[in-house]
């Protein structure tokens, strides 16, 4: 992919482009905020990008920033030693972000030279991380779709649950992700959905009204 192009630029990625389940991201990227080809994508680079989608400075930390923790396979959390009250408090006030840090998506061997730490866009499709079961545009891990691909069919039952067929609303999105619940107890026995996951699905919308919409709608 040419490496002129001018930021701000829409460019569609090749399939040889490293991408995320998130559409956000991959947009920055499609727009030249992020590395186009969505590789060797830098901390800093991540932080700065959101502002581009109107996240404040201290928002868009709160997402980038704790990507950048090492990435730990929730199904195996039980090989990891345990870690005591004083160590999480301590931790917490040398890094405070550690707080997110189970949102962690790094490999220890992404380091550049430097030995600064770099994510592919594919890291955030890490399962269990900030990547979630019950996406509104993506199938779950365990199912033959991937999590990582955007589904058209997902993508048109979202906007056709729109009551007015201009806006969507926090209603609803929240029937949509009610639907997807149920559907999906039924299409996928390994299902992971619990509270954790449905506070990050609510983030997630509330996100989409605040940097796309008026807090309460966004245009379809």
């Amino acid at each position: 992919m040419p490496t002129s192009l001018p930021v701000g630029k829409y460019v569609r990625s090749p399939d040889s482009a490293s991408r995320s389940p998130c559409p956000v991201v991959n947009a920055l990227s499609n727009h030249g905020y992020l590395e186009r080809d969505g590789k060797n994508i830098y901390m800093a680079d991540l932080t700065a990008a959101m502002r581009q989608v109107g996240m404040s400075p201290l928002l868009g930390s709160i997402f980038a920033v704790p990507t950048y923790f090492e990435y730990h396979n929730p199904d195996k959390a039980y090989l990891l030693p345990p870690v005591s009250a004083w160590q999480k408090f301590w931790g917490l006030l040398m890094n405070p972000y550690s707080f997110f840090s189970y949102f962690g998506c790094w490999k220890p061997q992404q380091h550049d030279q430097r030995g600064k730490k770099y994510l592919n866009l594919e890291n955030l499709a890490s399962h269990g991380a900030i990547e979630h079961d019950i996406s509104l545009s993506r199938r779950d891990y365990a199912q033959k779709q991937g999590n990582n691909k955007p589904q058209e069919d997902l993508i048109q039952d979202m906007l056709k649950c729109s009551l007015d067929g201009e806006t969507l609303t926090i209603d609803d999105l929240a029937r949509f992700i009610k639907a997807r619940i149920k559907q999906q107890l039924n299409d996928n026995p390994d299902l992971v959905y619990g509270p954790a996951q449905h506070q990050v699905n609510c983030g997630q919308i509330a996100l989409m009204m605040g940097c796309f919409g008026d807090g309460q709608t966004i245009p379809v």
